[in-house]
């Protein structure tokens, strides 16, 4: 091949290259692959990449090949670069000019050395110590500058001994190399500044998202820890699915895109509840609003009991005149009796207001006989209900501590986080967020809410979310009216779901298989709550 048909060639190579480097996601694949390119254009044996610091003061090894030597250091190889950052600065503020590299960021200048042991005006100690350790020669440089839309210096490229094609004889750099390594730094310092900008805006996103959930977090203390947990869970849900190649969900799978989409719902998935009120998504109790009004009742019952108090006393100085012992002894039992009475009744109603998983019918017939039997004299000397209209629909809430008007406006949270989601000018890439974090309350059966949708509606990541989020409420210690279940009892539950229409039966398969379920346990629940669990059982 001639010279014009190689730089052709090479030509080409660098076009294709930087469209390469434009679609790459990850930062160290990109700037390993910056300097692999850099290699391979210009037959250079090894180099270096260098990134810029974020004070714009040094520069630090990012990445460092000698194919001769099987070097390879940074990057994504997982081996450390185990070597100070590189001043562009001396101690009295002059300008760093005896390290190459610092001089071509400096100066933002190319560099471009034919023997490094005879160049003057730079420093090659360090150069010659790796020489002597690795027995090698280092000869011929290229340092090149990487600089971004605005002219700053973001990294540097530094290519050593170059080497005629399919030779090892080591040669100086070109000026063709020279200037193809300068067209390819020019493109790739384009994709880095793109994919930091990216990378910087998407860091932003994901504050203002945490910042909502802060905002959640400081209005009740019992949503903050629900909102981190949930998506964690569901990217364990995911991955485990994403693993799977079997079964009914053997086809499905994500890519890079696809995870940050779900993870982006999963961390928006109840952003809604900023809407709700805080004493509502608090209320630990069945008479909880802004207190907890249990206390008012306990201040009747007292009322009443010194009422009885005082009529038994009046009637027992009618009894004066007559002396009669008997009759003032029996008084005083019936005081007690009904004393005794009152303290029961007020033990039952402390104890119904706690809120249970199921409220027997007998005990809120009591609650209802209770209203019913005892009347007071409130403030303004006027005889009242005991128990008022209010008082008494919250003490015969069946289970929990919410009312049906309540729960539909804590249900509410979710119609308000996909109004939310659906107005963001969502890019492409990102456009499922609204279906995946809306559709975490509906049902397999269509009974679940707000749209009532069925299975095949649903997309396998809001199906994902769906178990993720009620797994994490089932579990969760933090809540005000419930300890966290036993892993035993939560996956009970949940089979129980899986059967009933409720959740996807072939995800909470995956979940038990994979044991997702202990996974997620052993991080986040307290040890007491982790016992013994048949997951065959659960598969049945």
């Amino acid at each position: 091949m001639d010279a014009a048909s190689e730089l052709l060639c090479r030509l080409a190579q660098l076009n294709d290259i930087g469209a390469a480097l434009s679609s790459e996601r990850n930062i160290d694949k990109l700037v390993e692959n910056i300097l692999i390119v850099a290699k391979t254009i210009t037959n250079a044996d090894g180099g270096t990449f260098y990134r810029m610091s974020d004070d714009g003061s040094r520069l630090r090894f990012e990445i460092m090949r000698t194919d001769s030597l099987g070097i390879a250091m940074g990057g994504t190889t997982g081996n450390a670069i185990e070597l100070p950052d590189l001043p562009l600065r001396r101690a009295d503020g002059q300008a760093n000019d005896s390290m190459v590299a610092a001089y071509a960021a400096v100066h933002h200048e190319t560099v471009n050395i034919a023997d490094a042991y005879q160049a003057e005006g730079f420093n090659f100690s360090g150069t010659r110590r790796f020489d002597e350790i690795n027995g090698y020669r280092s000869r011929s440089f290229l340092t090149v500058p990487m600089m971004n839309h605005d002219g700053e210096v973001i990294g540097v490229l530094q290519l050593i001994n170059a080497q005629l094609p399919g030779k090892r004889e080591v040669v100086p750099f070109s000026l063709a190399d020279q200037s193809l390594a300068e067209s390819l730094a020019s493109q790739a310092a384009v994709a880095l500044t793109n994919r930091l900008l990216i990378i910087q805006l998407e860091q932003l996103f994901e504050a203002f998202i945490n910042l909502i959930n802060l905002a959640i977090d400081e209005k009740s203390a019992y949503t903050g820890g629900h909102c981190q947990r949930v998506p964690t869970l569901t990217m364990m849900i995911a991955d485990a699915v994403d693993a799977t190649r079997d079964g009914p969900l053997a086809d499905f799978s994500m890519d890079e895109n696809d995870r940050y989409e779900l993870k982006i719902a999963g961390l928006l998935h109840d952003c809604g509840k900023i809407t709700t009120p805080v004493h509502v998504v608090d209320k630990a109790t069945k008479l909880q609003t802004l207190f907890d009004r249990i206390e008012l009742i306990d201040t009747r019952f007292e009322v009443l009991k010194r009422d009885t108090q005082i009529a038994t006393l009046r009637r027992q100085l009618a009894l004066r005149d007559c002396a009669d012992a008997q009759a003032e002894a029996a008084l005083q039992f019936q005081c007690e009796e009904q004393l005794q009475a009152m303290d029961a009744d007020r033990d039952f109603l402390r104890s119904t207001n706690a809120g249970a998983e199921a409220t027997t019918e007998a005990a809120l017939q009591r609650v209802r006989d209770i209203a019913a039997r005892y009347r007071w004299r409130n403030p303004q000397g006027q005889e009242v209900e005991f128990l008022t209209g209010d008082e008494l629909e919250n003490l015969q809430i069946r289970a929990g501590t919410l009312t049906q008007a309540e729960r539909g406006t804590i249900n509410h949270h979710i119609v308000a986080t996909i109004k939310m989601l659906e107005h963001l000018p969502w890019p492409k890439h990102l456009k499922n967020v609204p279906e995946y974090a809306g559709g975490h309350h509906e049902r397999m059966d269509g009974r679940g809410y707000p749209k009532g949708l069925v299975r095949e509606q649903m997309s396998v990541q809001a199906r994902i979310m769906g178990i993720a989020d009620i797994f994490e409420a089932l579990t969760a210690s933090d809540r005000p009216y419930k300890a966290g279940m036993k892993l035993s009892q939560a996956m009970g539950i949940m089979a129980k779901f899986k059967h009933g229409g409720h959740i996807d039966p072939d995800l909470f398969d995956v979940f038990v298989q994979q044991q997702v379920y202990l996974h997620y346990a052993r991080e986040f629940l307290d040890p007491e709550q982790i016992d013994v669990v048949s997951a065959e059982q659960w598969l049945a």
